[in-house]
């Protein structure tokens, strides 16, 4: 059995998420030393020790869909102006620009969302809990649970990839680092609607 305190080790050792330390200990039985190396090979623990880089490169880019219906404004840093020419970096900021127009994500990243926000829609899963008859001992874990599906449907960086529903937005990002080198971050975008901001300013 993998303990939480294992987990919390690891972690603090490679700087790599909760999520992906469980499962290296899982796949290494428990084995510490093991499940260090297997997070080295998947290039996890290299791409942690990175991201405490100062990354000040980078480029914006743009993508506009449906013929004008849709645009994104997106920027995307990098430590050096070298790796933001190329290839791939490149494809990371279009394939994010695609993200964001097809999800049209409301926040970056969960400490993004207001503290008020999520004690709302904690308040309004604890009721539906309740009103399902769910025991009250793990009506606290049924919040959890799908306070996590919120994050991941609203912050970008929790979202499910497109093009790969087997990977978030965070864990790609975690995986370019890794294989280009240096520090990467999704600094900031902006999405266009037709017609958006007309539904609440009729006159305008």
């Amino acid at each position: 059995m993998i303990k939480a305190e294992m987990v919390k080790e690891l972690r603090t050792i490679t700087g790599v998420g909760m999520m992906d330390c469980k499962n290296a200990l899982v796949e290494t039985g428990g084995d510490k030393e093991k499940a260090i190396t297997l997070l080295r090979e998947k290039g996890l623990a290299k791409a942690a020790k990175k991201t405490g880089r100062v990354a000040a490169q980078g480029i914006v880019d743009s993508y506009i869909h449906l013929g004008g219906k849709v645009g994104v404004l997106l920027e995307v840093n990098c430590e050096t102006d070298f790796v933001a020419k190329t290839p791939e970096f490149k494809e990371f900021v279009r394939d994010i620009c695609l993200q964001v127009a097809a999800t049209n994500p409301a926040y970056l990243n969960r400490e993004d969302v207001p503290l008020d926000i999520v004690e709302k829609e904690k308040e309004i899963l604890r009721g539906q809990a309740l009103r399902d008859g769910k025991p009250e001992k793990i009506v606290e874990k049924i919040v959890s649970g799908k306070l996590e599906k919120y994050f991941q449907d609203n912050c970008l960086v929790d979202q499910l990839f497109v093009k790969d529903q087997d990977i978030t937005i965070g864990k790609l990002l975690t995986e370019k680092i890794a294989k280009l080198g240096e520090n990467m971050i999704i600094r900031r975008y902006t999405r266009f609607e037709i017609g958006e901001a007309q539904e609440d300013s009729p006159n305008c």
